[in-house]
């Protein structure tokens, strides 16, 4: 597909690109913005309000809560970091310097492989809960969470600093238009002089995103439901499985939504640049829409205590009225 203002022949890098998301609906953009907006609103919303209710909640602070709360951060750090500047692209506002782009795509990459670090978490959290049930707050605590700062350092600087690094010292000869809604980096990468070597190193990147925690991820929840399955009946097996079929869920939804993205994104892929704006909608903004539905409705303790807050602000008038009699 030819895009506007695509130059081959450009002896300069540019410094300024434009995001020309859903280019094949040019003259209807502006429509997009409605209901963008009304997902980015049950996104803060949604999210916020079970976030708020374990911070208020003590009985919720414990690591596993702890955890659904920094996926949920997670979640409108991401979205945030897109969204607006997609809404004001829908309206022709969609310039974006280099600088920018990259700041993008660094705090996008960075809440991607942190949601990836604590879905990993999470399994091997519910891994000790059952398998070490009497040392399981000593282990999480005093190790657990240390470790889980040192590698999310750890990933930020071995993978996402590099292909900042890379999309800095790239230079920009093909076109100043990225086909998308936000710095998609390989996208990005597509219009450099030297586009090859910079799209095997996001692709790297992607692939290590994807895929370096799902083994580790599925090997610890196999082992839950072999035990599970094997030691605990009647209610102890149904919360168990409860507890881990939620978590699966949301396994589900991030790594398969972002398997599809990154074969669309493969060098060579002759997808339209619309059918590649969709799937990363979905990947980007779906999974952080129904997370909080996923834990508020279906976690246990989050929902009572939801219940319980409430029905509190419901009984209030009744309490005063019976108060006066």
């Amino acid at each position: 597909m030819d895009l506007p203002g695509y130059n081959k022949t450009s002896s300069f890098s540019h410094m300024e690109f434009i995001l020309f998301g859903f280019p094949g609906v040019t003259k209807h953009r502006p429509l997009l913005a409605l209901p963008f907006s009304l997902i980015y609103a049950v996104i803060l919303s949604g999210n916020s309000v079970v976030m708020l209710v374990i911070v208020l909640e003590k009985s919720l602070h414990t690591p596993m809560y702890t955890l659904i709360f920094s996926l949920l951060a997670t979640n409108v750090v991401y979205t945030t970091a897109i969204t607006p500047k997609m809404l004001l692209g829908l309206f022709g506002l969609n310039q974006i310097t280099l600088a920018g782009c990259l700041v993008q795509i660094f705090t996008v990459y960075s809440s991607i492989m942190a949601e990836s670090t604590i879905v990993l978490l999470m399994a091997i959290d519910r891994y000790l809960a059952v398998h070490q049930p009497l040392h399981y707050q000593e282990i999480v605590v005093k190790n657990l969470i240390a470790h889980s700062a040192v590698n999310g350092v750890l990933r930020y600087s071995f993978v996402v600093l590099p292909l900042v690094i890379t999309g800095a010292r790239l230079r920009y000869c093909r076109s100043n238009i990225i086909p998308h809604f936000h710095c998609e980096s390989m996208m990005l990468f597509s219009l450099g002089c030297d586009e090859s070597r910079a799209q095997i190193s996001g692709l790297v990147v992607r692939t290590l995103m994807m895929f370096c925690d799902i083994p580790i991820i599925l090997i610890s929840y196999l082992k839950v439901l072999h035990t599970v399955l094997r030691i605990a009946a009647g209610m102890a097996r149904y919360k168990a499985l409860h507890t881990c079929g939620t978590h699966l869920v949301v396994v589900i939804l991030i790594y398969s939504s972002g398997f599809l993205i990154s074969v669309l994104y493969l060098p060579g892929n002759s997808t339209s640049y619309d059918l590649q704006n969709i799937c990363s909608t979905i990947y980007f903004l779906f999974s952080a829409m129904v997370n909080p539905f996923i834990y508020g409705l279906r976690m246990e303790g989050i929902k009572c205590n939801l219940r319980k807050r409430w029905g509190k602000k419901k009984d209030l008038p009744v309490k005063k009225i019976r108060r006066r009699d």
